[in-house]
């Protein structure tokens, strides 16, 4: 999104500082705002989950038997035999806190100790969009002609962003062209709508600097 909105701004403007500017506000403005955003959803997530947490350990407190009785049937359907399920459950039930880690998992899906860090989600997720975001405005800092500028920035952009669809294989197991190919694809479509945008408004207002 940065990349199609700094080309609009420069095939619109054709304004080598308009651009700079333009671009500097665009990355500060979305890398905080994606922050604010990860932030935001990651703790409602952790909340969540909290809360769900305590009302387990609640229903542990209040009726461990029940509870017991309960993680055992979750072990059967495991595919546990039940002479072995009945001896984990009643091991489980002698401490809380194991109790409350099997129920947490096997019931609500959660990990207790995994549970996401909001401010450490959005310090990354900020400095991500800045890095991302740098790489098309950076050609405009090194050539002042905005018309030299633009296809250089798409192309760098490009490269990065195959580069780092690839580099996403590595945690979702994809095949490394198509993940690359598909994240080409899209940054080149944002490119090309960025342009016929700011094309276009350059016609129809005339803001050629």
């Amino acid at each position: 999104s940065t990349r199609g909105a700094i080309t609009g701004i420069a095939t619109a403007t054709q304004d080598y500082f308009t651009v700079i500017l333009a671009g500097c506000v665009v990355i500060s403005v979305e890398s905080i705002s994606m922050a604010v955003g990860s932030y935001l959803s990651s703790k409602s997530e952790k909340e969540i989950a909290e809360r769900m947490i305590f009302e387990e350990k609640t229903e542990i407190d209040t009726f461990p038997q029940e509870e017991q009785e309960e993680i055992y049937e979750m072990f059967i359907a495991d595919g546990w035999s039940k002479k072995l399920a009945k001896q984990m459950s009643v091991e489980a039930g002698k401490g809380k806190e194991l109790m409350l880690k099997e129920m947490a998992y096997r019931e609500l899906k959660i990990i207790p100790d995994k549970l996401e860090n909001p401010k450490h989600n959005a310090v990354i997720m900020g400095i991500a969009y800045v890095i991302g975001g740098a790489f098309p405005l950076v050609p405009y800092f090194l050539f002042r002609d905005v018309w030299t500028a633009v296809p250089i920035s798409i192309v760098v952009t490009l490269i990065g962003l195959f580069t780092l669809g690839v580099l996403t294989t590595k945690f979702s197991k994809r095949s490394w062209w198509k993940a690359g190919f598909e994240m080409f694809v899209l940054a080149s479509a944002a490119a090309l709508i960025g342009y016929g945008v700011g094309q276009a408004v350059d016609r129809i207002f005339n803001l050629t600097i």
